[in-house]
């Protein structure tokens, strides 16, 4: 799943110690085995929490639709940790090689009863690819 972002914003640090950020998901493509699709514009984004420690938690929302239509939700939840370098280059928005960073995610779906509805109750764990104005998200379901 490639997702497209808008501007990334951070909103502020926090009384509990953390900078909340919010970048709003405006487009994208899913391709798979068992799904295909796009992300939905405009129905949602992604709420990063930036740690002192230099960790970001991510907490993201947003729609995706099915190529045959099916409207299904998407939350996913993760983690992004690089060295002080690596977190600079990509505050920069520099490329940055996967390799050089830890960012995994664990996505839960919501999906009408139908086709998709082993989303529902599946497991998943994924990993991603951050790029300037796109990340790329590769998830696996847990057998």
């Amino acid at each position: 799943m490639r997702v497209r972002f808008g501007k990334r914003t951070k909103i502020g640090r926090l009384p509990s110690g953390f900078t909340r950020g919010f970048t709003d998901a405006v487009g994208g493509d899913i391709a798979g085995p068992m799904l295909n699709g796009t992300v939905v514009a405009n129905t949602g984004g992604d709420w990063p929490a930036y740690w002192p420690n230099g960790a970001v938690e991510f907490t993201a929302q947003y729609m995706l639709q099915a190529d045959d239509g099916t409207l299904i939700m998407i939350k996913n939840r993760g983690f992004r940790y690089a060295s002080p370098d690596v977190t600079a280059r990509m505050e920069r928005l520099d490329p940055v090689d996967p390799g050089e960073y830890y960012m995994r995610l664990s996505p839960s779906f919501e999906a009408p009863e139908g086709k998709y509805d082993w989303m529902n109750r599946s497991v998943f764990i994924g990993n991603a690819n951050r790029q300037a104005d796109h990340s790329v998200f590769r998830f696996w379901r847990v057998e």
